[in-house]
């Protein structure tokens, strides 16, 4: 995780909470760790969606045909991103959704803990990392 993708001003750092014993996991202070930074994240995401709104109105028309098949490509290119991000976004709110509800860092499928470590890098994970690799392995196998 880099540091701009952590959150701006936490209660807790990301050491601290890494540093607590198994037996508090999930507790209040790594629950809010997790949620300023599911937050910090859609904040960030719903910004980038902005100003991709704002770059393709203020788009110029032009008469070569060469800028204006780049210029299209661009905006393809743009939407594609915008719209893996809009979906990022439903991730991060079902996530807050399981902060809210009390079944957030524990696997959907096994109902055990997902990891610290494994949140941190990927905080919208819903399967811990032996369930997400039999997924994949699943997902290839019938592909």
């Amino acid at each position: 995780m880099t540091k701009q993708n952590a959150p701006e001003s936490p209660e807790i750092s990301m050491d601290e909470v890494l540093a607590m014993p198994e037996g508090d996991y999930m507790n209040a202070k790594q629950l809010d760790f997790f949620r300023a930074m599911l937050q910090h994240m859609r904040d960030d995401l719903l910004e980038n969606g902005q100003a991709t709104i704002h770059h393709l109105q203020e788009t110029e028309a032009t008469p070569d045909e060469a800028d204006r098949a780049t210029q299209e490509e661009e905006h393809v290119l743009e939407q594609r991103i915008r719209d893996r991000e809009r979906k990022l976004i439903h991730k991060i709110d079902q996530a807050l959704d399981r902060i809210a509800n009390g079944t957030y860092g524990y696997c959907e499928a096994s109902g055990e803990p997902i990891g610290l470590r494994r949140l941190i890098a990927r905080p919208t994970a819903t399967l811990c990392i032996e369930e997400q690799e039999r997924h994949e392995r699943e997902e290839r196998m019938f592909r």
